[in-house]
């Protein structure tokens, strides 16, 4: 599981540190989930990376729900969880 080098095509570290660090946020452990089971990180980051324009890829671990895009990953809030920080 220790990805500390890009072995492919552009896939980086980063994109899976924001979503565990997004899920802590929400006072969701790493411990509580397994992020595979919910996304493929991988294709998540060929998706991203090959699009043109503006993309946005949805998706949610252990009820709460994210929005990823190229620049970030946001909570997606119904009236619960954590609020968006800039």
């Amino acid at each position: 599981m220790d990805h500390s080098s890009s072995n492919g095509s552009g896939a980086s570290p980063n994109l899976v540190v924001d979503i565990i660090e997004t899920l802590e946020a929400c006072g969701l452990d790493r411990h509580e989930y397994q992020l595979n089971d919910s996304v493929d990180v991988e294709a998540l980051e060929q998706v991203l990376n090959s699009s043109d324009g503006d993309i946005k890829v949805q998706f949610t671990v252990e009820g709460i729900r994210l929005a990823v895009t190229p620049e970030s990953v946001d909570v997606l809030i119904d009236e619960e969880c954590c609020s968006a920080d800039q």
